[in-house]
């Protein structure tokens, strides 16, 4: 038994349904990393940034480039852009320090430990070493550190 017409055929509804959902999907997509085509900072600008405001020289660009991935995946990859530009964010700021002092990634959905050796905590805390490793020759801890 065929359906009752509408003054639409069946074709016509799917069709609508398809093209409805395909600019649903597309428009989702274009919008989606909103932060990501705003923002064009390099790994080079960001290593500047880094060494700006941790005070520390030669940090690793290869550590960089993940923390600014990172940043930009947590939706701040504008904000980093604007702080390298001269604009005032200090709790920016102090996340961009908090993550090379921890090693760990800033962006909350991910509980990834960018670097852990080369963590600038370990240099601060002189009197301690990342575990597993060797702070020295055999028996090394018999002697009080220099001061």
């Amino acid at each position: 038994m065929p359906l009752p017409s509408q003054g639409q055929s069946p074709n016509a509804t799917r069709r609508g349904v398809l093209l409805g959902g395909s600019a649903l999907a597309f428009a989702s997509f274009v919008s989606w990393p909103k932060d990501a085509a705003a923002a064009t900072i390099d790994t080079d600008a960001f290593v500047k940034l880094s060494e700006k405001l941790t005070g520390k020289q030669d940090l690793y660009p290869e550590t960089a480039a993940k923390f600014l991935e990172a940043f930009r995946s947590a939706g701040k990859g504008s904000e980093i852009e604007a702080l390298a530009e001269g604009a005032d964010n200090e709790e920016l700021a102090n996340e961009i320090v908090a993550a090379w002092y921890s090693g760990v990634s800033p962006d909350p959905d991910s509980d990834e430990v960018i670097t852990y050796t080369d963590a600038l905590m370990w240099e601060a805390m002189s009197f301690s070493k990342p575990m597993g490793y060797c702070g020295g020759e055999m028996g090394y801890w018999a002697e009080p550190p220099a001061g």
